[in-house]
């Protein structure tokens, strides 16, 4: 990207610019406005009316900007001043009295002093729009343009942006002037440094999930998405309590929190952040090798910006998807619509993490038997051996390295295939497989929340039971045979809440004669809310009471 802006067809031009995320964008900005900035002189004069003015969505990438044009314009004397939310507005008023070259700043702060007339905008040759489409996505559209028509009318407009959809095409409509196109990569082509997975899991074992992938991978830095700040809360709390390392960035922190949990993961204090979509933008950590969307994005282009965390300045990187497998057909349309091609597999399991930690701590010790060894600790070890074999020696060994650890944790089976659809059992006991469970209409039990009841507690879909035969002190129902394995593992390991239900395979059952129990199949529409499983009669749901008929004909 570097290289494009530089060729001599984008001189003087405006430029809509597209690249993957970690391609230096901001480097290749800073060498685009040279010729406004600079010119052809070696040192810039003393700072005044700034002559550039970058945009950036977020205070952390505004921040990241300021410090690495800084770094480009040093030799030149640049002065770079940042004005972002979060700070002091009084310091930031006086910075910009004293003079800056560029200015770097959040779209609220910049509209903020340009209207208060702390920004003189007179000077400006060059405004550069940096992560655009996101910008627009947070809903700062209205500060953009007042941004754009604030500045000369004859400024040079620089839109860098990763993806660039409908919104970001018709600002550069407004506010551009034949602007030239530049798209650093081909157009649909997948981010070759990173190794998207997809990883089937039941429904709510997802914070377990995160913690096998986290463990599996043993990155050195990792980010885990949420949708949610209460979602960023309750993950990073679960991880902290199983002992890793993690911080949380949501918007409800201060800047000054904010800026602890970064140089925790910088300086190597944490290793796991927990973050949302927005709170992660300008993250930029070299050796950040792992990436998880705890929930799955709502669009390509969050999937797109999120996964470019990681994959930057040429290192690999893993970006896994939990997908539960009842979303597994949103999943595969989600990657279809950013053009992203994912291995799928069930998330690692407690015996391939094991495995794993038992290759690692090999390596790690055969790698600490190579260094030198004084001959006080040789003498240690010579007595250490005359009371102990060597082998229970080794063994206290890989024990004291593994105890620091967090354990893993227990999934459920899933299976990596596509479940075919159901086919509804013609004849009784045809198809599905029979499960019962020790709850009939003595207990409440109804199949208007029998039927979620089964579906969170087996792990399994609403498409996947069958037929459910609601009896006096029991309820048989029909699982489809693909799922029937997972069912029954699933519906061992009851919650605290349905410990009292007992779920266990059942023969199939036989034709039902006239005046038998009755096969309650699971009713389609809308129903009234579920009674609490176990709840005393009176909070069952009740139903209504035919209307009344006619008089009777003669």
């Amino acid at each position: 990207m570097q290289a494009a802006v530089l060729e001599p067809a984008t001189l003087g031009r405006d430029l809509l610019v597209s690249a993957q995320t970690g391609s230096g964008k901001t480097v290749a900005y800073g060498l685009a406005m040279v010729p406004e900035v600079l010119g052809e002189a070696e040192r810039l004069p003393q700072a005044a009316a700034p002559l550039a003015l970058v945009v950036a969505p977020t205070r952390e990438l505004a921040l990241q900007v300021q410090g690495e044009l800084a770094w480009l314009y040093a030799k030149a004397g640049g002065r770079v001043v940042a004005c972002v939310g979060g700070t002091d507005p009084v310091a930031e008023r006086r910075a910009l009295g004293h003079g800056a070259h560029i200015v770097v700043g959040t779209p609220g702060r910049l509209r903020d002093h340009l209207e208060r007339g702390n920004l003189r905008p007179e000077a400006m040759r060059v405004v550069v729009l940096d992560e655009a489409d996101e910008m627009l996505d947070l809903g700062f559209r209205e500060e953009l343009e007042a941004i754009l028509e604030t500045t000369p009318a004859e400024r040079r407009t620089l839109l860098f942006s990763a993806t660039v959809p409908r919104g970001i095409a018709a600002l550069a409509r407004g506010y551009q002037r034949d602007a030239l196109r530049i798209a650093a990569t081909a157009e649909g082509d997948q981010h070759g440094d990173i190794d998207y997975q997809a990883l089937l899991i039941a429904p709510h074992e997802i914070e377990r999930a995160v913690v096998n992938v986290l463990r599996f991978h043993d990155a050195g830095s990792a980010l885990v998405f949420c949708t949610t700040r209460a979602a960023v809360a309750r993950l990073h709390g679960n991880l902290a309590e199983r002992g890793f390392s993690a911080v949380a960035l949501s918007g409800e922190l201060s800047q000054a929190e904010r800026n602890r949990a970064m140089q925790g993961l910088r300086d190597g204090r944490a290793r796991v952040c927990v973050a949302t979509d927005v709170a992660a933008r300008g993250i930029d950590l070299p050796d950040l090798a792992l990436v998880i969307h705890a929930e799955l994005p709502k669009d390509p282009e969050t999937l797109l910006h999120r996964s470019g965390r990681t994959g930057r300045a040429g290192r690999k990187g893993v970006s896994a998807l939990l997908v539960p497998h009842n979303r597994r057909r949103a999943a595969e349309r989600l990657l279809q619509a950013a053009k992203v091609k994912a291995s799928w597999a069930p998330a690692p399991t407690a015996e391939a993490i094991r495995a794993r930690d038992g290759e690692r701590i090999a390596a790690q010790a055969l790698a600490m038997a190579e260094e030198e060894v004084g001959e006080e600790d040789l003498a240690l070890a010579r007595g250490l051996l005359a009371e102990r074999p060597p082998e229970a020696l080794a063994a206290l060994l890989v024990r004291v390295m593994r105890g620091p650890l967090p354990a893993p944790e227990e999934l459920a089976e899933v299976t990596d295939r596509p479940p075919p659809p159901m086919r509804e059992p013609r004849e009784p006991g045809g198809e599905g497989v029979w499960f019962k469970m020790n709850l009939g209409r003595q207990g409440n039990a109804d199949p208007r929340w029998i039927l979620p009841f089964l579906c969170r507690r087996g792990h399994v879909t609403r498409q996947e039971i069958g037929r459910i035969r609601v009896m006096d002190r029991e309820t048989r129902f029909e699982v489809a045979p693909y799922a029937a394995s997972r069912f029954a593992a699933a519906a061992r390991k009851p919650g605290e809440e349905d410990e009292h239900i007992r779920i266990e395979a059942a023969e199939a059952p036989r034709a039902t004669p006239y005046g038998g129990p009755r096969s309650a199949a699971p009713r389609s529409g809308p129903s009234r809310p579920a009674a609490p499983y176990g709840a005393p009669r009176s909070a069952a749901p009740r139903h209504q009471k035919p209307a009344p008929r006619g008089p009777r004909r003669a």
